[in-house]
């Protein structure tokens, strides 16, 4: 006659089992879900403070530090205008067809920010916004013009340039972050820079754009 194992160490085996399967599909749900996804760097965490922080922390110095350290493209108030609609967009979730601080998609946070900045009115959709100013070339980059990229799927993606090699956009994974064109995702899909600010946009707008 076979001995039957002991109910419990039937029920220990059943639950280890489970605890293993589990962690296997969360690996495999988890390795999909990264694929899918543009890898970010130390910019993707949300300034201090603000909503929708994060835990995430630079491997060198707080975010907000490496902000400030943005000095080379001109004009520096456009830069700085712009580091603060960051400020107040930063952790804002992405969503597509969104327009607000409860979700917001790439292109709209693109109109929002020119037109709360800029008194300037650009068109709803990255496909109409890529036929507005004049294109430059990436080596011309200045703080206010639109990086546009073709990343795989149905739609294009646009963020506004802030100078030293990064750009203000709505990530799909990470939300309204702060992202650098060097990341080798970003530098693989990149399509073109369009100059939508130039100097007759802002004269209106005083000294604090023309200086």
């Amino acid at each position: 006659m076979v001995a039957l194992p002991h109910p419990a160490v039937t029920a220990v085996r059943v639950v280890s089992a489970c605890v293993v399967v589990a962690f296997l599909a969360g690996c495999a749900g988890s390795a999909t879900r990264q694929g899918m996804e543009a890898p970010e760097d130390y910019f993707s965490m949300s300034l201090p403070g603000m909503k929708g922080a994060t835990p995430q922390m630079s491997p060198v110095d707080p975010i907000d530090a490496h902000l400030r350290s943005l000095q080379t493209p001109p004009p520096t108030a456009i830069r700085q205008a712009l580091l603060e609609q960051h400020q107040q967009w930063a952790g804002t979730p992405y969503r597509i067809g969104g327009t607000t601080e409860r979700g917001i998609d790439c292109s709209a946070l693109v109109r929002n920010v020119f037109r709360d900045t800029f008194n300037l009115q650009l068109p709803r959709s990255t496909q109409d916004q890529v036929h507005e100013g004049r294109p430059i070339d990436r080596q011309e980059l200045q703080a206010g013009d639109l990086v546009f990229f073709r990343p795989p799927g149905a739609y294009n993606h646009v963020g506004i340039y802030v100078g030293d090699g990064h750009f203000l956009h709505a990530s799909t994974s990470q939300g309204v972050i702060i992202s650098s064109l060097d990341n080798n995702y970003w530098q693989r899909y990149y399509w073109q820079s369009r100059r939508t600010l130039e100097p007759t946009n802002l004269a209106h707008l005083g000294s604090r754009f023309t200086q």
